[in-house]
């Protein structure tokens, strides 16, 4: 079962309001002092700081969700009053959250000109020598949300992020990525740095966050790249294009009637079977006419999957290129995340192996194995469930009788079959 250490580095007790664990009851941390909550497998909830007796920063924590991986951020949306941080314990990569929040608040309110402070009257909350102390609810005031992400951008959940329909912030939705595997979780409250077991002054949480802020900078430059496709918009056919070009990559052929734009997602990161699911950041996209086909060349590092458009539930073309056991690129077609059609994966070193399905299996679907996803389309629904559902298993019955396990994961991880290609090149094929 994992364990919660939450440590209080500040010179006074602190109080936090606990949902999900210790039977939902309020803990109170002397100073300098580390309490420990005993959480269940799976289980959710939110750790949350109070100040007179308001809520402020919380942590959030789902242990051993989606792909067996903690989901953990540090969140602003109701408000703070100090420096949280949240991380996997013994893996710092996964820090969440800025160390630093206050000082960087205080630092932008006393450079705000007296417009914007007479527009957060209400919101921010001094002491009497105009020190500010506390920030209300940024989710109920979008000047309070405006002012919070010009220093704390991509640092902290800011926003609602993707929810109930809305796309949310992608920097606010960053924060969601998975960590890796299940672990422990490391909560560090403090007035000052709240950086896990500083030593030596504050060089590494400022080296993380510059390289954070840079990464943010990067994968939103690829992101908008990807959404308006400027680089590859391939709206002509070119059916002999991919046998003219060379290197690791995929043949990404639309066989269906009609125009669409696929994207490629790299995994945030992988491990021995397990992977953190990208869902925020295309590295690249790629627009193709009906019945056009195109060759995309990718590093050989990718690891991940292409779709169609960026919308979830969908049908994934999972891939690899380079493994590192034979260096051969390896595939399969997902419909763990849902079905939006049929596509296929397939070799391209002569050893015709393929996977996958080319029949349309939508049309007579049963009911309650559909959804309807945000563009309007009806789409079978994941068969393991995410953020915005549980397990539908009505979907999981009608893939297993219409396509198989062994041609697609429908669910678990065993079963179907891999598609090698000695040349680090695929073809995938959306019908």
């Amino acid at each position: 079962m994992p364990k919660i250490f939450i440590t209080n580095e500040s010179a006074h007790p602190q109080t936090f309001e606990v949902h999900g664990w210790n039977k939902n009851r309020n803990i109170t941390i002397p100073p300098h002092s580390t309490s420990t909550i005993s959480a269940s497998d799976k289980s959710s909830g939110a750790i949350i700081a109070l100040h007179d007796g308001q809520e402020g920063e919380q942590a959030e924590i789902t242990f051993n969700g989606f792909g067996g991986n903690d989901f953990i951020d540090i969140s602003n949306i109701v408000g703070a009053g100090g420096n949280l941080t949240i991380q996997q314990q013994g893996e710092p990569t996964t820090r969440k959250g800025d160390p630093l929040f206050m000082q960087h608040l205080r630092a932008a309110w006393s450079k705000a000109p007296q417009h914007v402070k007479n527009e957060l009257k209400g919101s921010v909350f001094t002491d009497k020598n105009g020190k500010v102390v506390r920030i209300g609810p940024i989710k109920d005031h979008p000047k309070l949300e405006e002012f919070v992400r010009s220093f704390a951008d991509g640092k902290t959940y800011i926003g609602v992020g993707a929810w109930n329909g809305s796309p949310g912030n992608p920097l606010d939705n960053a924060q969601s990525s998975a960590a890796h595997g299940t672990k422990n979780a490391i909560i560090t409250y403090s007035d000052e740095d709240a950086t896990p077991g500083r030593q030596g002054g504050n060089t590494a949480h400022r080296t993380l966050h510059e390289n954070q802020a840079h990464m943010a900078d990067h994968v939103l430059g690829q992101q908008r790249s990807a959404q308006h496709g400027p680089a590859e918009d391939l709206s002509a056919p070119k059916p002999h294009e991919p046998a003219e070009q060379h290197g690791p990559g995929i043949d990404l052929h639309n066989k269906s009637g009609k125009a669409c734009t696929y994207f490629f997602y790299d995994n945030y990161w992988n491990g021995n079977g397990t992977a953190g699911a990208n869902f925020d950041h295309p590295l690249k996209s790629v627009h193709l006419a009906a019945h056009a086909s195109h060759f995309v060349p990718l590093p050989a590092t990718f690891k991940g999957r292409v779709q169609r458009g960026t919308l979830i539930p969908a049908t994934w073309a999972e891939f690899q290129l380079d493994a590192s056991n034979d260096h051969a690129a390896h595939g399969d077609i997902s419909l763990q995340q849902g079905c939006d059609g049929a596509a296929t994966i397939a070799s391209t070193d002569g050893s015709h192996r393929i996977g996958g399905f080319e029949n349309d299996i939508l049309t007579h679907a049963p009911e309650k194995a559909m959804v309807k996803r945000k563009d309007g389309m009806r789409v079978l629904a994941s068969t393991m469930g995410n953020w915005m559902a549980g397990p539908n298993e009505a979907a999981a019955q009608w893939e297993f009788k219409m396509v198989g396990q062994k041609k697609a994961y429908i669910k678990g991880g065993s079963g179907t079959d891999d598609v090698a290609s000695k040349n680090q090149r695929l073809a995938v094929t959306f019908f």
